[in-house]
């Protein structure tokens, strides 16, 4: 596995890495201009005597001071998560982001074990355990042709995916992250499309389980298939999705969108069993550690 990328600090964490990880190039992505964050404007000092006048300027030159570290700093920190496409900062985090397929250990990405609290049906807690993760590889055979054809624009660098099943081994729930090739705006584009074509909703376009041999999730196939969410993000070059069924290998004719179905308070089969909920809470958690760990990394030491 090659070293970090100078601007992602290796992980903490002592986790191993992605079974089947090869070294991966970056790719270089070209520059793109961004304008210039504004400077809020600041209000007049009114006149004063002399003495008062210096003391007021002695303040507000402090005040300024912490005013303006603070722009810089929530600039910094803000500018990977805000999905900008110009800039320092931002097309470091984007290039930050990208890398993380091979220099983040698997157990920071897909942790072995999850907790939703209030997450399943009536705010009931729910917790997840993993079961197995697949190796590293490209997107052709893990998903659907259809789905592949439809995030073509962007490419498709790795895909990582784990399963995982419920406490009471009933739901079993694969969940990936597509790495894409693509820039800010391609990403933009992509999600875009998904929401004025209601692509996520579309039971063709649903992502493929990974079943794992010796587990609950063994017969999770194509046709065990009963909810699933896929969420293009644009404040990093990534696509993560998941897809639950039921660990008895049964067959379901009705899938529901994870989203859709709970928004509108669906009672089929898979929001009753709370199958949906593991959809949306397991990729909602695992959207979150990847943030969380491309936020981090992208920091610059002080």
């Amino acid at each position: 596995m090659p070293a970090p990328q100078p601007t992602v600090p290796a992980p903490r964490s002592a986790a191993p890495p992605f079974p089947g990880t090869v070294p991966h190039p970056a790719m270089p992505h070209p520059a793109m201009p961004h304008p210039a964050m504004p400077v809020p404007a600041v209000p007049p000092i009114p006149v004063a005597a002399p003495a008062a006048r210096r003391r007021g300027r002695v303040v507000a030159a402090a005040v300024c001071l912490v005013l303006g570290v603070g722009l810089l700093g929530g600039a910094a920190a803000g500018s990977w998560l805000s999905g900008e496409s110009g800039g320092a900062d931002a097309r470091g985090g984007y290039t930050a982001a990208r890398e993380m397929w091979h220099s983040t250990p698997v157990d920071t990405l897909f942790p072995p074990t999850i907790t939703g609290g209030g997450a399943g049906p009536g705010g009931a807690d729910r917790v997840w355990t993993r079961v197995g993760v697949a190796p590293d590889a490209g997107c052709a055979g893990a998903l659907d042709p259809l789905l592949l054809k439809v995030l073509q624009p962007v490419g498709c660098a790795r895909l990582l995916r784990a399963t995982y099943t419920d406490a009471t081994s009933t739901a079993v729930t694969t969940v990936g992250l597509v790495f894409t090739e693509a820039d800010a705006d391609a990403m933009a584009a992509l999600r875009t499309r998904f929401s004025d074509e209601s692509l996520g909703d579309r039971d063709d376009l649903m992502p493929r389980p990974y079943a794992v041999k010796g587990t609950p999730a063994a017969r999770f196939g194509d046709k065990q298939r009963a909810s699933w969410t896929v969420r293009v993000l644009t404040d990093a070059p990534v696509v993560v999705y998941s897809v639950t069924g039921f660990a008895d290998a049964r067959t379901v004719t009705a899938p529901q969108p994870a989203d859709r179905a709970l928004d509108e308070g669906a009672t089929d089969a898979p929001v009753e069993a709370g199958l949906t909920y593991d959809a949306k809470g397991i990729a909602d958690r695992v959207e979150r550690a990847l943030r969380k760990t491309a936020a981090t990394g992208t920091k610059k030491p002080s």
